[in-house]
């Protein structure tokens, strides 16, 4: 198992919640993983109904078994004045720079400076070891950005190696790219089954695949359950409306007048079934395309209580279950 898992997913697919399930189930058997937030929005505070998270690893949940999941929000300023720290030894020079506005104007005029900071951030945090010599964490969980610049976004490190040829920054380029390209990392793509998400996601496996980056697995979200099968499907199709009626009077529906009222209710259950059929056949053909990419496919449940902590818990379980962590 990798120890780097990048979730990237369209917007909408529910890529924060399958990242938070995620970490939550690499810490069960008392695992620790931090769990990294790159685009300031909080999501991950907010799954686990806690306070927005500080610049500072800190620990919001137990998982089963004893295992501890830490959350980080990165900010890109603050990560720079840590660079800065690291390899320049600038101390109260960098926090000056910070007042000035320096810091501020430069993660701002430069976008892909700040991608460099958030994964060197967790790559840093996937090598670090305590004084044992052990690994501080077993698992780091990036909550990464969207599928349609997830690429440039893992990859802007070696563009950086390649402007700096030598020194600190060339130097702490190629060692996140080492990370990010070995059997270290693994890059989940979450999507729904719909056609666009779908589409998304088989170009983005495509874009990480040309960039030698480590593709993992596909976790489809939201999976609805299956009211009726194909051979149900085809029943409703052909059974004729009388018999419907028949048997929903039957069945007591309709009230004293049953043969009339249920009368009423085929049409209304007929166009359902109808509705039912065309999103059935949808998410058949979109699972179809999602096998051909040829990486191991996981679905999850679509929650009818919705998220909330509870929910966070029971995806963790079920992703446990299909042995993704």
């Amino acid at each position: 198992m990798s120890r780097l898992q990048v979730v990237s997913g369209k917007g909408g697919t529910g890529k924060t919640t399958v990242a938070a399930a995620l970490a939550l189930a690499l810490a069960t058997e008392g695992k620790r993983t931090l769990l990294v937030e790159v685009e300031g929005r909080q999501g991950i505070a907010q799954l686990f109904e806690t306070e927005a998270l500080p610049y500072e690893e800190r620990k919001i949940a137990v998982a089963p078994g004893g295992g501890e999941v830490f959350a980080l929000a990165i900010d890109p300023e603050l990560a720079l004045l840590d660079y800065l720290q690291m390899f320049y030894k600038l101390g109260s020079a960098g926090r000056a720079l910070k007042k000035l506005g320096a810091i501020d104007f430069a993660t701002t005029i430069a976008p892909g400076l700040r991608d460099v900071l958030l994964t060197g951030k967790a790559c840093e945090a996937v090598r670090r070891k305590d004084r044992s010599g052990g690994f501080v964490y077993d698992y780091v969980v990036m909550d990464a950005p969207p599928t349609g610049r997830i690429t440039r976004f893992l990859n802007v490190n070696d563009e950086v190696a390649g402007l700096a040829k030598i020194g600190p920054i060339h130097n702490q380029a190629q060692a996140v790219m080492r990370v990010l390209k070995s059997r270290e990392t693994a890059v989940h793509l979450v999507t729904l089954l719909e056609e666009m998400p779908v589409q998304e996601t088989a170009d983005g496996i495509a874009e990480l695949r040309a960039a030698r980056l480590p593709v993992g697995r596909v976790i489809v979200n939201m999976v609805r359950p299956e009211a009726l099968d194909a051979a149900g499907l085809d029943l409703v199709r052909t059974v004729p409306r009388a018999d419907v009626a028949r048997s929903l009077s039957a069945a007591g529906l309709g009230g004293a007048r049953r043969g009339q009222n249920a009368e009423k209710l085929v049409d209304p259950l007929l166009a359902q079934a109808d509705e039912y059929a065309e999103r059935y056949l949808l998410e058949h053909e979109q699972r179809s395309a999602l096998t051909e990419l040829g990486l191991p496919l996981h679905e999850l449940p679509l929650l009818a209580e919705g998220m909330d902590l509870a929910g966070l818990y029971e995806l963790a379980t079920e992703l446990r279950k299909q042995d993704i962590a």
